[in-house]
């Protein structure tokens, strides 16, 4: 059900259905390991109140790899005290609350990392917004810095030391939600795209009879449907309770550069005016290019399944 209602709100702007993703992203870890309290008191808002919540994973030198975190945690009583910096994290200065990841000790590698949970106005936790972005404009993008930012010892998600396989797992269930993105541009690139074909003339008579339009819009429509497939599969696989990394990375990585490639097509199609902010395709193409990067790039994706498949041999 939220990857059908995110297809139709990306199909829309891109940059709303993020942050609505990114709330899911963030709920995600205390659904999978947070108390009861956590459950009662961060889900029970996000379900009653309309607040946004944000993932703060991702640093200025541990982007696709993910275990190299430098932000730092300390244990001091009933506290835990945060300090460093994130980079790129969706909904961060709009957010009442976050997830943090940070190390106890970056020579322990993964195995260092664990998860927190805190309210954004924490004393020691500021949020910077960050501007200039290709895409997705609307969606708020920001930098977190924790300085000496105490915590209380219940504000940790799931055990010492799990942090990274949580994050892991959260990406796992929520990667299908990011590949909706690609369907709902990928459809609107088509709509958008015959639209303009059976109404733009060239030659005296309208560019849909071109077999170069007519190939561009045949394959628009095949990837879209083979998206749909390989997404709800995941999707799937996540309700029935099973692992879906493998099913996630293929969604993720086909769709991710098929959008990018259809959403560069329509620009093609609608010629000159499709690179005018008047007509909606230039959105499109600047909108999809984000899917490639965000929440594991296309070539991790590639890493991740030919290492399963090396491990299958």
């Amino acid at each position: 059900d939220t990857i059908l209602c995110l297809e139709e709100i990306n199909y829309g702007c891109s940059g709303i259905a993020t942050i609505i993703a990114v709330n899911d992203l963030a709920m995600t870890p205390i659904i999978l390991a947070g108390t009861d309290e956590q459950k009662k008191k961060y889900l029970g808002r996000m379900a009653n109140e309309f607040i946004f919540a944000a993932y703060a994973l991702t640093e200025p030198d541990a982007g696709s790899d993910a275990a190299a975190l430098s932000t730092t945690y300390v244990d001091d009583g009933d506290h835990w005290v945060l300090n460093g910096s994130k980079v790129f994290i969706s909904n961060a200065s709009i957010s009442n609350w976050m997830v943090a990841f940070a190390t106890k000790d970056k020579a322990m590698g993964h195995s260092g990392i664990s998860c927190f949970v805190l309210d954004t106005d924490t004393p020691g936790c500021k949020t910077r917004k960050m501007t200039g972005k290709l895409g997705q404009r609307c969606a708020d993008t920001s930098e977190v810095v924790f300085e000496d930012c105490r915590i209380p010892k219940k504000a940790l998600v799931g055990r010492e030391g799990e942090g990274f396989k949580l994050a892991m797992r959260t990406f796992d269930r929520t990667r299908p939600q990011i590949v909706a993105v690609s369907i709902g541009i990928t459809e609107r690139a088509l709509d958008e795209s015959r639209a303009y074909a059976l109404e733009r003339k060239a030659f005296g008579q309208p560019i849909a009879n071109f077999q170069a339009i007519q190939f561009m819009l045949a394959d628009m429509a095949i990837d879209l449907e083979a998206m749909r497939l390989l997404t709800y599969r995941a999707a799937w696989e996540i309700d029935q309770g099973g692992g879906s990394s493998m099913f996630s990375c293929y969604a993720k990585a086909f769709g991710a550069d098929r959008a990018m490639k259809h959403a560069v097509n329509a620009v093609q199609i609608f010629g000159g005016y499709g690179y005018m902010k008047e007509y909606p395709v230039e959105k499109l193409m600047r909108d999809a290019k984000l899917v490639q990067i965000y929440e594991g790039t296309s070539q991790i994706q590639r890493m991740v399944i030919a290492r399963n498949l090396l491990r299958q041999a």
